[in-house]
């Protein structure tokens, strides 16, 4: 049993455009402060496999699909939304960061794992059933949660959101399931301008202002996120673990530092460990400071690890 670290070449060559903040350093940075760390020998590392068509259509509308790969370019980029472009890559990309979730699960849910993090680019949790935006192509967390529900036969899932940014598409795949939890903490308002009131039980939105620390946001985690996470027993706890929330993060106004997301992670995994015999797999979503994201990376893959030592 260990943490499996899962990614796939093809995720560094999808590129936006010059000057674009969701680049494919971030995996690089990524890569460089685990082995900084001393993490690099402690993880299981894998091949991300390309998600099939199958899989992506549990979640995404069978037009939207014919749309991307219609669109895919052999040269150039071809803009998906003013955030969001395709480059000759960007597909398989896509597809192998969506795979790396299903090969996350299938290892977690069969005990062949402990638990996972899934180092994959473009991120995933603002792509709706049937557009794309905010960088994000495919829900991979959505792909991953759908594997689950489909594959496995589970029953509960839950779906741990800690991005800056609202996981609207998340939100709205999952809307009318209440096999699936979301419990989600970003700013507010701000991109993408929605989350603060779902009307519904088992989307669990957690909007912070501008501004808020670690103190404010441990407190809405623990009176709030977490205590409903526990209540709900997972069989299985996906995370949309996005790191621009941190202080030095250019996109965004929360001020969190490393501490604050490996304590979430910490408090994450005991819930894993009294609900679903520890069965976690996490996906890297945003974080654009590459110092800020690499250290955070580490800091929550730390607690991956410790967890399936």
């Amino acid at each position: 049993m260990a943490t499996a670290l899962i990614t796939h070449p093809a995720c560094r060559r999808h590129e936006m455009g010059s000057g674009h903040p969701e680049r494919p350093a971030r995996l690089s940075a990524i890569a460089d402060a685990l082995a900084a760390a001393g993490l690099a020998h402690r993880l299981l590392k894998l091949d991300a496999p390309a998600a099939e068509d199958e899989q992506l259509l549990r979640v995404h509308a069978p037009a939207y699909l014919r749309r991307i790969i219609a669109a895919s370019p052999e040269t150039g980029l071809v803009a998906l939304d003013p955030d969001t472009a395709l480059n000759p890559h960007s597909l398989i990309a896509a597809r192998h960061a969506a795979g790396a979730v299903v090969a996350a699960v299938d290892g977690v849910v069969r005990g062949e794992l402990t638990n996972a993090f899934c180092a994959v680019r473009p991120p995933g949790h603002h792509a709706c059933r049937e557009r794309a935006m905010g960088f994000c192509i495919f829900n991979n967390v959505a792909v991953g949660a759908a594997h689950a529900l489909t594959a496995h036969g589970l029953t509960r899932v839950a779906i741990v959101d800690f991005d800056v940014h609202h996981g609207n598409g998340t939100e709205e795949i999952f809307h009318d399931d209440p096999r699936v939890l979301l419990a989600s903490s970003f700013q507010h308002p701000f991109y993408p301008f929605s989350g603060a009131h779902s009307g519904n039980a088992h989307i669990l939105p957690m909007p912070l202002p501008a501004g808020t620390d670690g103190r404010g946001f441990r407190h809405v985690w623990e009176t709030v996120g977490l205590p409903a996470l526990a209540r709900f027993a997972p069989q299985l706890i996906l995370i949309s673990a996005g790191f621009d929330a941190h202080r030095d993060d250019p996109l965004a106004g929360l001020m969190l530092v490393e501490a604050d997301f490996a304590w979430l992670t910490r408090e994450v995994l005991a819930i894993a460990a009294a609900t679903c015999a520890g069965r976690v797999v996490s996906t890297l979503e945003g974080g654009y400071d590459l110092r800020a994201l690499a250290l955070s990376a580490a800091a929550h893959v730390q607690e991956l690890a410790s967890a399936a030592a």
